[in-house]
């Protein structure tokens, strides 16, 4: 057992608090990770409200970079001392795993928001020892530990990034960056709408200028991070306040997009990421949507041959994400460090509080000293 603490949200509270947890030893096919750093995503904080199918109590996270402590005895790929960064869980022998495509795993919901790990019990308890759920997302790294499959580690090549800049890797920037390379293809001399400009959404903006796309208009309601998204390449922006499809449409002549990307979980968004394509253009969805929601887009809108796709974790192996990313980083073609404000795992909730205010675009959380000692 290795002593940790963790970021646990319940359902009899608002928010998380700190607790001293027991994580069990790693099993044959699992590894033993010291997080050191995990980014705050909307997901962590859908699944705390319990709008998602992850028992509660739960360590949720899962976003996290850290180093490997111990493997299981059947572990191949990854050793102590391996520098990795989490990313989801997937079963690895599906048609869509083994074609590349993972994160369409028909487990990835059991796995990945429900937590089960077949023929295994709970992972962690708690001070009375009752269990707490875990592997969310195959980490749970709002806890300082944690247990993962090797399969949801990328092993981190040699890079200046910092752990705190390589955790939000794991999701949102390869969610958004993935969305414009593999889900839409965006070509060259292109038009892109970028429906919210959080970290997904910007990744994607930043995605736009590495593909090449002549206009990219960012859409958000926070001016601040309108600016930033045109430090990082947009050529327009957008103030969302209720004229968004005839801002974009007075932006390209009337003409509209050849590809949106909606990155903001509403509904009513969603349609509007439709109604600036152009004939033939396609939009794809990004953010989670409350269970039950739908959709309501005009039947003439998808007749002139335009696409709604939703797009998964990038659309890619997340190890091949991961890399390339870090690599147009080094080139200096993917600052997305410039997003990022780092906060002590203790603050977790006033880091919540800033992400939804506006006044933070990706969080953070760093595990300090204190939380990382484990035994």
């Amino acid at each position: 057992m290795t002593a940790i603490t963790a970021a646990v949200a319940r359902a009899d509270r608002g928010g998380f608090a700190l607790e001293q947890l027991e994580l069990a030893d790693p099993r044959p096919d699992e590894v033993l990770v010291r997080f050191t750093a995990v980014g705050l995503c909307h997901t962590d904080l859908v699944a705390a409200a319990g709008e998602l199918p992850t028992p509660l109590p739960a360590v949720l996270g899962h976003e996290g970079a850290g180093v490997v402590t111990a493997v299981g005895a059947g572990v191949h790929g990854v050793a102590p001392g391996d520098r990795v960064v989490a990313s989801f869980s997937f079963c690895g022998q599906c048609a869509n795993c083994l074609s590349g495509q993972p994160a369409y795993c028909p487990q990835h919901f059991p796995l990945n928001f429900a937590g089960e790990t077949p023929g295994y019990g709970p992972s962690l308890i708690d001070a009375e020892g009752r269990p707490v759920q875990d592997h969310f997302f195959g980490q749970s790294s709002f806890g300082s530990f944690g247990l993962c499959r090797a399969s949801s580690l990328c092993r981190v090549p040699d890079t200046t990034l910092t752990d705190e800049q390589l955790a939000p890797l794991g999701c949102g920037i390869i969610t958004g960056a993935g969305a414009v390379w593999n889900s839409l293809k965006v070509t060259p001399g292109s038009s892109v709408a970028i429906f919210g400009a959080g970290a997904v959404g910007l990744s994607a903006v930043m995605a736009a200028v590495v593909a090449g796309a002549a206009q990219i208009i960012a859409i958000d309601v926070h001016p601040g991070r309108l600016a930033l998204a045109k430090q990082l390449g947009a050529t327009d922006t957008v103030l969302a306040n209720g004229n968004s499809v005839d801002a974009v449409m007075e932006l390209t002549r009337g003409a509209g997009v050849g590809f949106s990307v909606e990155s903001s979980g509403l509904p009513t968004v969603t349609v509007e990421a439709t109604k600036v394509l152009s004939p033939l253009g396609s939009a794809a969805v990004l953010g989670i949507a409350p269970a039950g929601s739908t959709i309501a887009v005009d039947a003439f809108d998808i007749l002139l041959g335009r696409t709604l796709t939703g797009s998964v974790v990038g659309h890619q192996a997340p190890a091949v994400l991961i890399q390339r990313i870090i690599t147009l980083h080094a080139q200096g073609r993917f600052p997305f460090p410039s997003m990022i404000r780092t906060y002590p795992l203790t603050d977790i909730n006033a880091a919540i509080s800033d992400v939804r205010s506006g006044e933070t675009i990706k969080a953070v959380l760093r595990h300090d000293e204190q939380t990382n000692e484990g035994r």
